[in-house]
């Protein structure tokens, strides 16, 4: 399919993330078009907005997605609701001829991470962008692991409570579950630990992340180590132009190898959510990266 082909998109969810996608979608993507959203909520900001903007709406969730005329049109669908909800909203969209692009932690379909395994999954039905930590950290793990075995990596996202709507809330066991599998599945560590920590302060902070890799060989390549993260750094912001090193990479040698330490920062576009919202602008980044590169392979 060319690229110049703009491929019909929906997206179940009107909340913030779901609403951030529309705008994105709308915004940024030559090769993707907005045609619909679902949400649950018929007073939500995102299905106003969404009807404001021409997009067809429906607030009667997945099942009424799929009744509206122009579902027809649809190819990708964005899941921006909750694990438990995913679950459901995939078994009835396996129906039809569309790719699902999953950004709640259910992790039916394999876990996606564009600059690492993007280009693995091109055929898949449903297909997880793992979690905003996940996204954020499990680059920086595959590229230690590009250079030398990760025996363990640990992630702390740290991330503004206001960021944090109900759905984040709902699902902190599975972020945490979901992330430390991604950092072993994905990141090449061969155990994964991931916390996550809402900071209540005013002004609400950006999102930041650590990154630990605890590797083997404390003779390891450390030049190579720091150029590799750089690098994938790169790769990250070439669709999360917020995401960015803090300070230069950390070495410690321990009595079990070479400690790694990672600092991250993450802000936001400003699409539709405000600058300290890192977390959930990766994922919609992401999220809108993974189904260009699927509609257009």
């Amino acid at each position: 399919m060319s690229a110049a082909v703009s491929v019909g998109v929906a997206v179940i969810g009107s909340g913030n993330i779901g609403t951030d996608l529309m705008f994105k979608v709308m915004r940024t993507s030559s090769s993707l078009r907005m045609v619909a959203m679902a949400g649950i909520d018929a007073e939500s900001d995102g299905l106003a907005r969404a009807k404001r903007l021409g997009v067809a709406t429906t607030a009667k969730g997945v099942e009424g997605l799929v009744a509206l005329p122009e579902f027809a049109d649809v190819r990708v669908v964005f899941d921006a609701t909750s694990a438990g909800a995913h679950r459901h909203n995939d078994a009835v969209l396996a129906n039809y001829p569309v790719t699902v692009v999953d950004l709640t932690p259910a992790a039916l379909g394999p876990y996606v991470v564009p600059p690492v395994n993007l280009a693995s999954f091109q055929a898949e039905r449903n297909v997880n962008m793992v979690t905003c930590g996940g996204q954020a950290t499990v680059p920086i793990v595959a590229a230690v692991a590009a250079v030398t075995p990760v025996a363990y990596a640990e992630i702390v996202a740290s991330i503004a409570s206001r960021s944090a709507g109900p759905g984040t809330r709902a699902n902190i066991d599975e972020f945490t579950e979901t992330t430390a599998r991604a950092l072993e599945v994905v990141g090449g560590a061969a155990r994964g630990k991931a916390i996550i920590v809402l900071n209540p302060a005013e002004p609400p902070l950006l999102m930041r992340d650590t990154v630990y890799c605890l590797c083997p060989s404390a003779d390891a390549d450390r030049a190579r180590i720091a150029a590799s993260i750089e690098e994938m750094v790169t790769g990250v912001q070439q669709y999360v132009p917020g995401y960015r090193l803090k300070q230069d990479v950390q070495f410690r040698v321990l009595d079990d190898g070479l400690l790694v330490t990672v600092f991250l920062e993450v802000s936001g576009a400003g699409h539709y959510l405000p600058e300290y919202a890192g977390n959930l602008d990766i994922m919609t980044s992401a999220a809108v990266r993974t189904a260009e590169e699927l509609v257009t392979a």
